[in-house]
Parts: structure tokens; C-alpha cells; sequence
């Protein structure tokens, strides 16, 4: 069985503020917006949600197939990932765009300004999901992250023709999308991730209340920062998580894309939802930790160690045997 992975490939441009954006913000003139800041440093890094996600499924010992579209730069970007367990051989390689760039600037508060140019990502919609299956195998998941919205909305509707069971994560799509879009992009998915902010927006736009989304897809997971996880399912009791313990944050992008990895990561080797979203929390405890979205590190031992401190020995006993 394979993972698919699709979404943004970029590069990331992360600036970091050392004040705080709000002492900066008049709300009354909001409307006539013209401010800067003077950032601290510049780092250039790694970074687009499908990547992201694999580089953290990579560190788990999977190897999961990277499906979206790029520019002819990509070239040190692909070998990378495939030096880190990424299976990259169905990315769509642009002949006149460049790679995604995302331009970010964090305040003390680890509030965010950001700006995304999609370049190559356009033509994610070019890509059709079942030459990718007949090469890698029938799918265990296909993730659908933050794309080209045409591009999600080709992968979906081709998910539910083929059989495919599919995972929403439209994420920073939601503020652009329409209601009609965001409709479709998550009716019908076995799992559908968004973190706080974004489930409210998902029922402001699609009109649709709580219940009916989660009547819609199978489960519904939804990250709270600090404050951990919270999974839903039809008829049956929350779970809700505490985000892993002692927690040093210093960067915030790509947070939730481990989350996901980790997640996805430990549902693949069938250790419930509790288990995989503890996984998940300690992925992202490494990436919160660290400027960048893909130069955290760790031995298995170590993580096992982060997993027993933050969820008890149990956990860590659990999750032992799949951590090679």
C-alpha cells in the first residue's frame, strides 16, 4: 500500500520580528494598511505542505510518494527529499515556472504575517492520480494539503471515482476558497484535518453546522496549538490531547504539517487514533522547536524518550516496534 502525499512545493522565506505586530496596528485604519518591520535575521529554507509532510514521514521510516508540481529549480530540492526517504519520481516539473515561494515574518508572539506565490504550483492540475497508483500501488491514504485549488478539487473528484479513501487538508486554501469549493474538497473524506481557527471557517463558509461536517467525513481532526488535539467522530467520545510537554518554541511554520505527518505516519501502522495523534504532537514538538520546516533531528531512541515523558511508558511501548 502506498501514501500519497499532494500539495505545495516551495521554498520558504522566514524573517523573524523581534516586537510584536499589534503595537504596530491601528484598528480604525486597518483600511488604509501601510506599515514595516525591521526583521531580526533571514533564514531561506525547505518548506511547501506536501514536502514538508513527507520529510516528517521520511524521519518515521516510511516512504511516502511526493505528488505535486515544481519548477526546473527543484533539482537540489529533489534530491534532498530523496536522500530522506521521499519517493519523488511523479513530481510535475514546470518548463516556464518557478517553484513556490513562501515569504513569512513571525513577532514575539509567534504571529504571522505571510505572502505565497504559487509559480509552478498552477499546474498541479495537470496531474492525474492513477499512472501514480499503477506505478507505487493501490493507496492506503491520498492527502489532499493546500494547492492549486483546481488542482485539490481534480485529486478529490478523482479519489472518490477511483475508490481512493482520501484525507482533506485544505488549510490555507480556506481563506481564498468559496463555500462550493471547501464543500467539495471535504465531503466525503475519511479523516479531515484543520486546526481551531480553521474549523470555524470551514462552517462559515460551507454553511454547514458542526455535526454536519462531521457527518461528511469519517473523522474530524483538529489541532489547538498549545493546547493539543481534539478528534471527533460520529457517535462516539472526543479524544482530546494535550500537546507534547516542555516545549521550546522558537518557529512556528510547518508546525501543523508535522502534526499531519505524524499523524498519518502512525495510523499507517494501525496504532489507533490516541497513539497517532500523540506521535504527531511530538513530530511537531521538534519543528516548533527549530527555524525551518524540515531541520529537526532525532534517533528513535530519543523520540521514544519525548513520547514516555509527554504520554507515559504505554505510549512509548506502543509506538517502539514501528520506529526503526
Amino acid at each position: 500500500m502506498s501514501l500519497l502525499i499532494a500539495g505545495s512545493i516551495a521554498t520558504d522565506h522566514l524573517m523573524t520580528f523581534g516586537g510584536k505586530f499589534a503595537d504596530s496596528l491601528v484598528v480604525e485604519q486597518l483600511d488604509k494598511l501601510s506599515v514595516s518591520f525591521l526583521v531580526e535575521d533571514l533564514e531561506i529554507r525547505r518548506g511547501g505542505v506536501a514536502p514538508n509532510m513527507c520529510f516528517g514521514l521520511g524521519r518515521l521510516g516510511l516512504r511516502p510518494v511526493l505528488v505535486g508540481a515544481a519548477g526546473e529549480d527543484f533539482a537540489d530540492y529533489r534530491s534532498w527529499l530523496e536522500r530522506h526517504g521521499v519517493d519523488c519520481e511523479s513530481v510535475h516539473i514546470s518548463d516556464t515556472k518557478h517553484t513556490a515561494r513562501f515569504v513569512c515574518t513571525s513577532d514575539s508572539t509567534m504571529a504571522q504575517f505571510a505572502s505565497f506565490y504559487p509559480g509552478a504550483m498552477s499546474e498541479a492540475r495537470l496531474i492525474e492520480l492513477a499512472p501514480i497508483v499503477a506505478r507505487v500501488g493501490a493507496p492506503e491514504y491520498v492527502l489532499i494539503g493546500a494547492d492549486d485549488p483546481d488542482g485539490m478539487l481534480r485529486h478529490t473528484e478523482e479519489c472518490r471515482q477511483r475508490g481512493y479513501p482520501f484525507i482533506a487538508d485544505p488549510s490555507q486554501q480556506l481563506a481564498f476558497g468559496e463555500g462550493d469549493l471547501i464543500r467539495k474538497l471535504i465531503d466525503g473524506a475519511t479523516i479531515l484535518f484543520s486546526n481551531e481557527y480553521e474549523s470555524h471557517m470551514i462552517e462559515k463558509k460551507t454553511g454547514w453546522s458542526g455535526e454536519e461536517v462531521l457527518a461528511r467525513v469519517g473523522t474530524q481532526v483538529t489541532t489547538l496549538g498549545a493546547d493539543g488535539v481534539k478528534i471527533l467522530r460520529t457517535g462516539e467520545d472526543p479524544i482530546e490531547l494535550p500537546a507534547a510537554k516542555n516545549v521550546t518554541a522558537l518557529e512556528p511554520t510547518g508546525v501543523g504539517d508535522a502534526f499531519r505527518a505524524g499523524f498519518l505516519g502512525a495510523m499507517t501502522w494501525g496504532v489507533g487514533l490516541e497513539r497517532s495523534a500523540q506521535v504527531g504532537c511530538v513530530l511537531a514538538a521538534y519543528v516548533v522547536e527549530t527555524v525551518g520546516t524540515q531541520e529537526y533531528t532525532f534517533t528513535a531512541e530519543q523520540f521514544l524518550g519525548r513520547l514516555e515523558e509527554s504520554y507515559g511508558p504505554e505510549a512509548a511501548a506502543d509506538i517502539a516496534p514501528h520506529l526503526g
